[in-house]
């Protein structure tokens, strides 16, 4: 880790020399994007440093606490108490730096839930996750709107699907797909017999609109005599325009107009509009996919986390947690829950960064 650190510090200060001179300040594009990664390093090279001088003040109050007077022992103790503190506190703050950021982590989320295997007692769990996150969703203060549901004749609900607004909603709530597993005895079992039953939840970062860049040198641009109406100037000035995308091999026809500025004007706005549906296309195949990734099939055997009634606990079986709290997360304290899975994925990303 601190290999990581010793060469974001040493970029920082390349960085730092580079702009300062007049050749980097020469290319405005090349000048934002260095100071863009400068800003970004600014805040790991900092604590890097403090925590630098907070371990060289630290190794000289121990020097200090293992000799000198009594009166002098003791106060170089009660200043290694403060300073350990602070350099753990700093260590902890360094490894969350150091951890790849997540770019839809601030982005709201779309949330759906499918009852699984189980039937009616499926359809029931699925009502219960679902008021469980919109329970979360009110103490962080963030905004839940239904989208669709499918409810069932007892309560229950096939499938429900809804956006939820607010800060760093993906980021809180990104590890909460897959499938959750329920242990209970249901309302219609006369025998107590405990049933399992299952519900998939799917979080999805909310799509964007496409932003269509198009350069100039992935375009062919003919031009042609009009055909058809048009006045005098037709068949007697190359005013139609044809332009073809090369890399996707699209090509659009314009000539209504008899100005060849005004139809290329036109074949690229319809240019843009058929490209911005053709990444849609592609950016919803991605969702759809992510989601049959996240869910799984809803089979009892695929699942992230077990809720068992007669025992009053919730066990999040990725990270082997286990709390007999049941009541209070179904009623939205996720906190611990949540903190715990999030703590271990970060651990997980924290160790491929700095290997």
């Amino acid at each position: 880790m601190f290999d990581k650190l010793q060469s974001i510090e040493r970029r920082y200060e390349d960085i730092l020399s580079r702009l300062g001179t007049g050749e980097a300040q020469s290319d405005p594009s090349e000048f934002r994007k260095q100071s863009k990664e400068l800003s970004e390093l600014e805040p790991v090279v900092e604590r890097f440093r403090e925590y630098k001088t907070i371990a060289h003040d630290l190794a000289q109050t121990e020097e200090l606490a293992a000799g000198g007077d009594a009166d002098m022992r003791e106060l170089a103790r009660e200043e290694l108490k403060s300073l350990t503190a602070r350099r753990d506190a700093l260590l902890a703050e360094l490894k969350g730096l150091l951890v790849p950021k997540d770019p839809n982590d601030e982005k709201n989320v779309v949330l759906e839930i499918r009852a699984g295997t189980g039937g009616d007692e499926a359809a029931l769990f699925a009502s219960e996750l679902f008021r469980m996150y919109s329970k979360f969703a009110e103490r962080q203060r963030w905004k839940i709107d239904v989208l669709s549901s499918n409810e069932t004749g007892v309560g229950g609900v096939k499938e429900v699907i809804a956006t939820i607004e607010g800060r760093g909603v993906y980021s809180k709530l990104k590890y909460e797909s897959g499938v959750h597993r329920v242990q209970r005895v249901p309302a219609t079992e006369a025998s107590g017999r405990i049933h399992t039953s299952t519900a998939t939840v799917a979080v999805l970062p909310e799509a964007e609109e496409v932003d269509i860049q198009i350069n100039e040198k992935d375009l062919r641009v003919d031009t042609f005599c009009s055909s058809g109406p048009g006045g005098q100037s037709v068949n007697t000035t190359y005013s139609a325009v044809r332009i073809t995308h090369i890399p996707t091999g699209l090509v659009v026809s314009q000539q209504d107009e008899k100005s060849q500025i005004k139809n290329r004007a036109k074949a690229m706005k319809v240019l843009r509009a058929r490209l911005y549906e053709m990444e849609l296309r592609k950016q919803q195949e991605a969702i759809a996919k992510d989601r049959r990734s996240q869910v799984g099939t809803g089979e009892r055997s695929e699942k992230i986390r077990t809720y068992n009634f007669r025992e009053n606990r919730v066990t999040d079986h990725r990270v082997n947690f286990t709390t007999h709290q049941l009541t209070e997360v179904l009623n939205g304290d996720l906190t611990e829950l949540l903190d715990t899975v999030i703590a271990h994925y970060q651990s997980e990303k924290l160790k491929e960064a700095v290997t």
